[in-house]
C-alpha cells in the first residue's frame, strides 16, 4: 500500500491538490484507513492514465470524466471477450480463467422485434 505523498512524490508533474481534485471527482478511489488515503497499484496506474491523458493528449477536465467511463466501459468488454473467447483460440486476450466455462452465443436470444435486448441493435442469428 501506497501512501498520497508517496505518490505525488512518485509521479513528475504531478501535485497534491491535482490528486485530492481527482479523489474528490471519484475518478480514483484509494481505500480510506484511518483517515488516510492509501493506494494499491492499480489506484497509481489510474493516477498515471489521467495524467497522460491530461497532459499528454490534452484532455481537458471537462471531458475527463466521459473518456474515462469510455476506457473503463472498454476494458470491461476486454474482460468480457475473455470470457467469451473459445479455449481454442490461445490466450491473445490473455489467459482464461479455468474455472470459467465459455459462454455459448447461440443461447444469447433475440426479442421479439429481432433486436438484441441490450444493445437494440439488430444482430445475425
Amino acid at each position: 500500500m501506497i501512501s498520497i505523498d508517496l505518490v505525488v512524490d512518485a509521479t513528475d508533474g504531478l501535485s497534491r491538490p491535482d490528486l485530492d481534485r481527482w479523489i474528490e471527482n471519484d475518478w480514483i478511489r484509494p481505500d480510506l484507513d484511518d483517515g488516510i488515503y492509501v493506494f494499491h497499484d492499480i489506484d497509481v496506474a489510474r493516477v498515471r492514465l489521467i495524467q497522460e491523458l491530461r497532459d499528454e493528449l490534452g484532455v481537458g477536465e471537462e471531458a475527463l470524466p466521459i473518456v474515462l467511463l469510455l476506457l473503463d466501459q472498454l476494458y470491461e468488454l476486454r474482460r468480457q471477450m475473455r470470457r467469451l473467447q473459445p479455449r481454442s483460440h490461445g490466450d491473445s486476450f490473455g489467459p482464461f480463467p479455468t474455472d470459467t466455462p465459455p459462454i455459448d452465443l447461440r443461447a444469447v436470444s433475440l426479442m421479439p422485434n429481432g433486436r438484441c435486448p441490450d444493445c437494440q441493435w439488430p444482430h445475425r442469428a
